[in-house]
């Protein structure tokens, strides 16, 4: 639950709906948590594999990659930790 919220969150789970939605397929671009691995030695803390379309993100720029993945992520309260 946890990776899939992640997941959302830094890609389209935070965009605002506007009548253009019906031409944009979100599932196209959403982020997809595919594996999730307990840290070893360590209770309640886990390593969650996100993958992102290409699509998703500017080519040939860093920063806009860099910001779309962590920009909200970092700020998300349903996660003690990040």
């Amino acid at each position: 639950e946890a990776g899939a919220a992640v997941a959302a969150e830094s890609s389209t789970g935070t965009w605002t709906t506007v009548w253009t939605d019906g031409l944009t397929s979100l599932d196209r671009y959403k982020g997809r948590c595919y594996n999730i691995e307990p840290v070893a030695g360590e209770k309640n803390q886990y390593i969650c594999y996100v993958a992102y379309p290409l699509d998703l993100f500017e080519e040939g720029s860093v920063t806009n990659m860099f910001t779309s993945i962590v920009g909200n992520v970092f700020g998300f309260k349903a996660l003690r930790a990040l």
